[in-house]
């Protein structure tokens, strides 16, 4: 079995644990930059070029796409799928669960709960954006903002009005949510392979800040997920198509409220917090999904139906 994880630096935690896992398996690990890749296209016939030479197909890709390079990436991902590789997160997921406004639509559509939210353009009244949104305290997200970066509370409304002017007046585009304040700075991070969850943690901020995101300085612990916490993480990985995902989730009184869903999630977080080799059940995931295939002729490989026009 040939698998490439797609990643821009093989020393990350994360990464190297794949290599380790996939290795550990007796199959073959190589990573690849996918910003160094190019691709090929002409009449029946898909190639990928690596620093210049022509890639050998492989059975699998596990995309480790950055958010800043998610148009590059997911095209890369697509070449791959469309050649008939076997991708442990899609595309067309990829680009969904990366567009945070995109992504709270498709959880709305299905019945999912989350905080409530107003997208709102620069043009608007933000006096009527903070009444839509329930009033303050609000939290304001930047919609390309990552790992807990471009995330702002404020306390009232006249903060809160003045943070969006000055916003809006640099044409950012914002998310206005209401603040979960019996959550505590906490949230809930359920690792899910294949439609199964493999383990959760109990992310809690640094003191003082209400993010949680362990690159702000938040602690994780393991987490022992009620019912409902269940449901509704498998729920929301479902609805984004998401083979191998985090579901970001916070506590309420109404119940887990989801945050986000993560197409790229970290592992050194959940694995050591719950001491899991989730690196291994994703190899898992891949050994359920693949027959190696290295030795068919790549025109006779056929491409995932859901890539076409994604």
């Amino acid at each position: 079995m040939k698998v490439y994880i797609l990643s821009r630096n093989k020393e990350l935690y994360s990464t190297k644990r794949l290599v380790q896992a996939v290795e550990k398996r007796g199959w073959e690990a190589r990573v690849i930059d996918y910003l160094k890749c190019s691709i090929e296209i002409m009449k029946d016939e898909l190639k990928i070029n690596y620093l210049g030479k022509e890639l050998p197909i492989p059975d699998a890709i596990i995309p480790r796409i950055g958010a800043s390079r998610t148009f590059y990436g997911t095209a890369m991902v697509r070449h791959f799928e469309m050649m008939g590789v076997f991708t442990a997160t899609g595309s067309l997921a990829i680009k969904r669960s990366r567009d945070k406004l995109r992504s709270l639509q498709i959880l709305s559509k299905n019945g999912i709960d989350m905080p409530k939210t107003v997208f709102a353009s620069n043009k608007s009244n933000a006096k009527d954006v903070i009444e839509l949104s329930g009033g303050a305290p609000l939290i304001l997200k930047i919609l390309e903002g990552t790992q807990g970066v471009g995330v702002v509370l404020v306390d009232s409304e006249k903060a809160a009005k003045s943070v969006l002017d000055a916003f809006y007046g640099m044409d950012v585009n914002l998310l206005v949510q209401e603040y979960i304040e019996e959550a505590g700075g906490a949230d809930i991070r359920v690792f899910i392979v294949g439609g199964k969850i493999i383990g959760a943690m109990k992310r809690q901020g640094a003191e003082g800040d209400f993010r949680s995101n362990l690159h702000q300085g938040g602690k994780a612990t393991a987490h022992k997920l009620t019912k409902k916490e269940k449901e509704t993480a498998l729920a929301a990985a479902k609805a984004l198509g998401l083979g191998i995902c985090g579901v970001d989730m916070i506590p309420s009184s109404r119940g887990p409220l989801v945050m986000e869903v993560n197409s790229s999630p970290g592992l050194e977080g959940i694995e050591k917090s719950t001491k899991i080799d989730i690196a291994g059940k994703i190899m898992d995931y891949i050994a359920q999904n693949v027959t190696p295939k290295c030795e068919i002729n790549p025109k006779k490989r056929k491409p995932k139906k859901d890539s076409i026009g994604a």
